[in-house]
């Protein structure tokens, strides 16, 4: 049966028009995404069959092009389209970040941060450069690793730091292995960081470690 057939209140689009797009499950969003079906199959059976191709529907957002369009119905349009959607979504915070103090909204930084460094296969050292108000100045990405570490250079940090005028920083890294806690490398960078741009009179008022599932703070476990 075509969705066009089924009561306004089943159709994804109607149901999200008038309970909110949280009312609607994974397959109903994704067969918004997607428009259409293909021969003998809706959007929606369409989305419920790639749902269980992937694993699920953060696994679809994350695929790279070729795994991506491996899926029915799926092609190098969609994969534009959907990297836009991705991309729309990072600036929507980033541009919420750019309206006050970082630290007045620690749940935005979570999500922002998760974001930008959950699905990254390789280790990413970042930092969150910030103006003497504590606002957003530049999220950059700074150094790069293999899937087990990133070599991280203090005095990069510091001239970056310079050049941008900090007064203080937010440093944040990604574990491919989906795990947060803190290794015993994390400290020591950090305690290394910190001295390092103490000198010149910048603080570091974070380091943040994304996992898969959560994002664990220096700060909060005491660690700097």
């Amino acid at each position: 049966m075509s969705i066009s057939d089924w009561p306004l209140a089943e159709r994804p689009r109607e149901k999200m028009l008038l309970r909110g797009s949280a009312a609607l499950s994974d397959a109903e969003l994704l067969a918004i995404f997607l428009r259409t079906g293909i021969a003998g199959k809706s959007a929606v059976d369409l989305a419920r069959d790639l749902l269980l191709e992937f694993g699920g529907l953060r696994w679809i957002l994350e695929a790279d092009r070729e795994d991506f369009c491996r899926g029915r119905g799926l092609g190098d349009a969609k994969f534009c389209q959907l990297q836009a959607v991705l991309e729309m979504g990072r600036r929507h915070l980033s541009e919420s970040l750019d309206t006050g103090s970082v630290l007045d909204s620690p749940d935005l930084v979570r999500r922002y941060l998760t974001c930008q460094l959950r699905h990254r296969q390789q280790e990413v050292f970042a930092a969150l450069f910030l103006d003497s108000q504590n606002r957003l100045l530049r999220y950059e990405e700074l150094f790069f690793g293999s899937v087990a570490s990133a070599s991280v250079y203090p005095r990069e940090v510091v001239k970056k730091a310079l050049a941008l005028n900090a007064a203080a920083l937010i440093l944040c890294h990604n574990h491919p292995s989906g795990i947060a806690e803190p290794s015993d490398a994390d400290e020591r960078i950090t305690k290394k960081l910190v001295a390092a741009l103490d000198l010149v009179d910048i603080r570091v008022l974070d380091h943040m470690v994304v996992g898969d599932a959560e994002v664990v703070s220096f700060a909060e476990r005491g660690l700097l």
